[in-house]
């Protein structure tokens, strides 16, 4: 990592409020060349706190930008952080959405309020580009759908643009266990969180109480919708591709849950305001990417801002339509430095370098009842570069699944990018279930490296907007694509397709599902996008990575001894298996205004090998703040379980906030939800 401190242009920093026309305020924090040239304006819109959560890696860019030519803007979504009012419902009564809730159409809309104010500031050009990651990144492509007009372009990425299947809450139809429940009981947590002292002053504590009446967990709003509704669809921009009017520079990487966006969207937009670049990185910017390499992400950007905000003729839209990764075989481990592979480049998607290939499943049909246990060692959801994220060696999942392998012959190494497909005939005797694949790639010693995967939750068979029961004891022809993938299975290797009926603590079952489903072979396939060799494929070389001067927080070190980050328990007697998982998202910082921010989390899945019934998933946030001149202390806490019995999921929730010692916000919340699909 290279750390600038020498820019092109001498830069000053200011914290302003923005108003919205319903009075409330935005708190933004603003980076800009010193001097009455205007510039062009760059937008970082998103919930969590400016001045604590993200500041380390505000100070990491914006004032890079800045230092380039540019006003680069962090600012609060509204009712987070130091922005006034209160964070979004939802939308529509009845969702119960609750503070938080990303799909609001409250949070676009201030989003391009906010573009216009940029817009008309003296200072600026009138030209807006934004960028952002994960939720930033998924407003990025929101408001750029309602395509105010001085947004010129925007930069997303790890974000969704569907965010029904393509968001942590459901996959296949069904529904994702660990990062809809994780997820959904971390964001009131933040949604909780007061406005600093330091920087709200009078008003600050009416205004936090103001905010945590409006609390309510989010994972109401997500099981209250089992199918892609209106609720989902609303917000989405897969449903009109053609509202995006911004050049989008769409970002992902293949260990990310995201990076189907980045092909559906160099797909679906026109090819004169799109490019798309996939690395082999987790959900981190690619300037801090892991696995590596890292790449000079800023430095990439800065050429599409100079492109589409200064009208600058640097080649940028010369480049490939699609720069993607394709990884070399590895052997398997929950986490890698760096990885090896090389860069390639197509014009077009789909491209005409990659052709479908279909392989026939061969044998005698088989039964698939897997262990409700199978999918323990599937790996975080969505990781984001720690020790224990990646799936480890995959052969206790395969030995749960039925497994149909292909050799590579001797010569040139199988190479496939994009997104593999299976079309498998199945019967089942009982009404629901679901069939997860799991493609592999296993080396001679047998070790065997997930390389992607898919999941179809079988109701969901004819769309995800309806659910249908299976026709009990008969057999019907299902398919679905895997996640998109760039990879090179070498010789001697085999590429194997595992299918499993089960994958806690991604999938939650459902009850009957225990008996699995029957699988015949002979009217299955496993089509692989196998490409070869492009025109555009050497050439493509990215500069070091490059940021700006940190911003000094400190971690201290404590006595403590670290908690590991994922440990599997088995409990013999009662044939139980957990899950406990350390998110590790944050830790102990102080901050150089002397703010000290503590934050720990616990998640636990448990499940018996027997009984799909018996899943359970619990978790506990704690955050605490605090400064100690002028004196001030204040903790969240939230503990969340949800289960299921044969009728519906069973939630409860509990939000406690203190000041001091003094106990300001106590709630909880006991839901039941019919299990209407998912």
């Amino acid at each position: 990592m290279i750390i600038r401190t020498d820019f092109p242009y001498e830069t000053t920093r200011e914290d302003v409020r923005i108003p919205m026309a319903d009075r409330v305020e935005l708190y933004a924090r603003i980076w800009r060349p010193v001097g009455d040239e205007p510039v062009p304006a760059l937008l970082e819109y998103t919930p969590e706190g400016l001045t604590d959560r993200t500041a380390p890696r505000d100070w990491q860019r914006h004032p890079w930008y800045a230092g380039h030519g540019y006003a680069s803007v962090r600012v609060d979504v509204r009712g987070h952080g130091c922005s006034g009012g209160v964070p979004g419902t939802g939308g529509g009564p009845g969702d119960g959405g609750g503070p938080g809730d990303a799909y609001d159409a409250r949070e676009p809309a201030d989003g391009v309020a906010v573009v216009e104010w940029l817009a008309a500031r003296p200072w600026c050009t009138g030209a807006v580009g934004m960028f952002g990651i994960s939720r930033g990144g998924s407003d990025s492509l929101r408001i750029a759908a309602l395509a105010p007009r001085a947004l010129k372009a925007v930069v997303a990425v790890c974000c969704t643009d569907d965010p029904y299947d393509n968001d942590g809450h459901y996959l296949g139809g069904s529904v994702l266990a660990a990062d809809l429940h994780a997820g959904a009981a971390r964001t009131p947590a933040l949604a909780a969180l007061p406005p600093d002292p330091l920087y709200v002053g009078d008003g600050r504590r009416e205004q936090w109480l103001t905010r945590l009446e409006a609390v309510e967990p989010l994972i109401h709003a997500r099981l209250a919708h089992q199918t892609r509704d209106a609720y989902w669809s609303r917000e989405s921009v897969r449903e009109d591709y053609g509202s995006v009017r911004a050049a989008v520079l769409a970002v992902g990487g293949w260990h990310d849950p995201y990076r189907d966006t980045v092909l559906r969207l160099v797909e679906h937009l026109p090819r004169g305001r799109v490019r798309g670049l996939i690395g082999p990185w987790s959900h981190q910017y690619p300037d801090r990417g892991l696995p590596g390499p890292a790449i000079g992400f800023l430095q990439e950007t800065l050429r599409w801002w100079d492109h589409w905000l200064k009208g600058e003729d640097n080649g940028v839209m010369d480049e490939p339509l699609l720069r993607s990764w394709i990884g070399e075989s590895h052997p398997p481990a929950t986490g890698y430095e760096r990885m090896a592979g090389r860069w390639v480049g197509d014009a077009a998607w789909p491209s005409p370098s990659v052709v479908p290939v279909s392989y026939g499943l061969q044998g005698a049909p088989v039964a698939v009842a897997s262990p409700q246990h199978t999918g323990l060692d599937a790996g975080r959801f969505r990781p984001l570069g720690g020790d224990a994220d990646l799936p480890p060696d995959q052969r206790e999942e395969d030995a749960k699944s039925a497994c149909f392998e292909f050799p590579v012959a001797p010569g040139e190494p199988v190479e496939v990018l994009g997104r593999a497909r299976v079309t498998l005939r199945l019967r089942m005797d009982v009404p629901y279930g679901q069939v997860i694949a799991r493609l592999c790639d296993v080396a001679p010693d047998g070790a065997s490296t997930l390389v992607t995967r898919g999941a179809l939750n079988l109701s969901a068979r004819g769309g995800r907007d309806r659910a249908a029961p299976w026709p009990v004891g008969s057999y019907e022809e299902v398919a679905f694509e895997l996640n998109g993938i760039g990879h090179a299975f070498p010789p001697g290797h085999r590429i194997r397709l595992a299918l499993s009926s089960a994958y806690w603590p991604w999938i939650w079952p459902r009850a009957g599902s225990e008996t699995g489903w029957t699988l015949d072979p002979a009217g299955s396939t496993l089509e692989l996008p196998l490409r070869t060799a492009g025109p555009l494929d050497g050439g493509i070389v990215f500069e070091a990575p490059e940021q700006a001067a940190p911003l000094g927080v400190v971690y201290p070190a404590t006595l403590d001894e670290p908690r590991p980050e994922r440990v599997v328990v088995r409990d013999v007697a009662r044939g139980a298996w957990r899950l406990e998982v350390n998110p590790r998202r944050g830790g102990t910082r102080v901050y150089p205004d002397g703010l000290e921010v503590g934050e720990e989390g616990t998640e636990e899945y448990e499940i018996r090998s027997t009984d799909a019934l018996s899943a359970r998933v619990r978790s506990h946030w704690r955050i605490r703040l605090h400064r100690p001149e002028p004196a001030w202390e204040a903790t969240v806490e939230t503990r969340s379980e949800v289960s299921c019995d044969a009728g519906g999921f069973l939630t409860s929730n509990e939000v406690v906030c203190r000041e001091g010692d003094e106990v300001v916000f106590h709630r909880t919340w006991e839901r039941r939800f019919p299990r209407t699909a998912g």
